[in-house]
């Protein structure tokens, strides 16, 4: 094969429950995980070496060595299966950096199903799995796709029942969050606040208005306890939360660890107007219309 190309969505949370600070300085986490179709694209192709190029808009941060993460999964596929790393890795980026949308876990998905493809490794979807939730604890949902509750890191995964399509407008920030650094002021909040942190558990009425395809129930409980830390983090964000709560939204949250904001509309046409309504207002840097959930990571094209 000369090159095989996969698209990979980003995946908002709708439910992202942070349980207590566990030794290994993880939290125990309920992840409600929902594609989107807002995608990336990566191409994988024969080289004499590991190669990684990044094209798209705000890709600044995005590394182009071995500490990419498409770069990583190349490594590890290539190590399991006793070959050199020898691919050309292009990314061609939509899903914004440090966004809080996994941007860079789908790209890590997509290269394992890339270069599985390319060099012709033979490694099924549940070996894949396994493979991605060593490389960090969004790659396994972004090979699955769909809607899914993930537990332990977020990499244990079971699909949803959801019936139907919800529309959302995703609004970006000027800038990234650090995932680390939300998660440290989560854990600063809480202590002095001096917070009982329970179990997290997946919420049933988030469960049920997913299984009947009421985006009114849905955005009535759609939570993320990480929202907090990205508000003291990014105070800006709560302008642009309100703003979408005051042109219709039935929901509203920072996305996963942020500074990407989502908002689910009752229709496509109300997610037009909600759209058009923010890029009208001084609180996002762009806006993306969107609908969910979609496929996980998928070859589009192979030669």
């Amino acid at each position: 094969m000369t090159s095989v190309t996969v698209r990979v969505p980003a995946k908002v949370n709708l439910q992202l429950g942070v349980g207590p600070l566990r030794d290994d300085g993880y939290h125990d986490l309920v992840n409600v995980f929902h594609a989107v179709s807002l995608f990336d694209e990566v191409t994988a192709a024969p080289a004499g070496r590991l190669q990684v190029m990044v094209e798209g808009e705000s890709i600044e941060g995005v590394p182009t060595d071995g500490d990419n993460l498409a770069a990583k999964a190349a490594r590890l596929l290539a190590e399991r299966i006793g070959v050199r790393p020898s691919v050309a890795l292009r990314i061609r980026k939509s899903i914004p950096v440090a966004g809080g949308m996994a941007g860079g876990s789908a790209d890590a998905a997509a290269a394992l199903v890339a270069c599985n493809e390319l060099w012709q490794a033979g490694f099924r979807r549940e070996d894949l799995m396994e493979l991605a939730a060593i490389l960090g604890s969004d790659v396994p949902f972004a090979l699955l796709g769909g809607t899914a509750v993930g537990v332990g890191r977020g990499e244990r995964l079971t699909s949803a029942l959801v019936r139907g399509r919800f529309h959302w407008v995703i609004a970006y920030a000027d800038g990234g969050l650090s995932t680390p650094a939300v998660y440290a002021e989560c854990d600063r909040i809480r202590g002095a606040n001096e917070e009982r942190v329970a179990w997290p558990r997946a919420s049933d009425d988030l469960m049920a208005a997913l299984a009947s395809g009421d985006a009114h129930a849905l955005g009535g409980v759609l939570s993320n306890d990480l929202q907090p830390a990205a508000l003291a983090l990014r105070p800006s964000l709560r302008r642009t939360l309100t703003a979408g709560r005051d042109f219709g939204a039935l929901g509203a949250m920072v996305s996963g660890s942020g500074p990407t904001c989502a908002f689910l509309a009752e229709s496509e046409a109300d997610a037009l107007d909600l759209a058009v309504a923010l890029s009208e207002v001084d609180v996002v840097r762009s806006i993306a219309q969107v609908y969910g959930p979609v496929h996980g990571a998928t070859i589009t094209e192979s030669h």
